[in-house]
C-alpha cells in the first residue's frame, strides 16, 4: 500500500465512527424531543395532554388561558423531578412500583394532612363553644355586661 492509500484508508475509519455518532445524536434529539411554547420556553409534557385532564375536572363554560397551562404543565415538571430524586435514592438499578411509590408518599400525605386538619378546627370549634357555654353558666359574660 502506498503512504497516500494508507492515508485514506485512516480517514475513512475516523469519518465513519464520527457519522454513526452523529446519526446517535439525532435519533436521541428526536427522542428527547420537548414541547416548545411561541415564547420558546421547553415544557416538559405535551399541551394537549394536561389540558385533556385539566377540563376533565374543570366545568364544561370554563376555558384555560395559555399562561396557565404553560404553568401547570411547569409545575408538574417540577413534581416530577422531586419525585424522580426520591426514587433516586434507592441504591436499585431497576426502579418498579415501590420506589414510585415511597417517592409520591409525600403528596399522597398531603390529602391525609388536610383531613386532620380540618378535623381538628372542627374540634377546636366545639371547644370555643364549650368554653362559651361554661362562661355563660358561670356567669363571666354577665359581669363584664355589668362592669361596662
Amino acid at each position: 500500500m502506498t503512504p497516500k492509500a494508507d492515508k485514506s484508508a485512516d480517514k475513512a475509519v475516523e469519518e465513519k465512527p464520527k457519522k454513526v455518532e452523529k446519526q446517535e445524536a439525532d435519533a436521541n434529539e428526536v427522542e428527547y424531543k420537548e414541547e416548545v411554547t411561541e415564547t420558546g420556553v421547553k415544557l416538559a409534557f405535551p399541551e394537549a395532554a394536561i389540558v385533556r385532564v385539566m377540563k376533565k375536572h374543570l366545568d364544561n363554560e370554563k376555558m384555560i388561558k395559555k399562561d396557565v397551562k404553560v404553568a401547570m404543565n411547569k409545575w408538574l415538571e417540577k413534581m416530577c423531578a422531586i419525585v424522580s430524586k426520591q426514587m433516586n435514592k434507592f441504591p436499585y438499578v431497576m426502579m418498579n412500583i415501590n420506589e414510585f411509590k415511597e417517592g409520591i408518599q409525600t403528596f399522597e400525605r398531603l390529602a391525609e394532612f388536610e383531613l386532620e386538619k380540618n378535623r381538628i378546627l372542627a374540634h377546636m370549634d366545639a371547644i370555643k363553644q364549650d368554653i362559651g357555654k361554661l362562661e355563660r353558666d358561670l356567669g363571666k359574660v354577665e359581669e363584664e355586661l355589668v362592669e361596662a
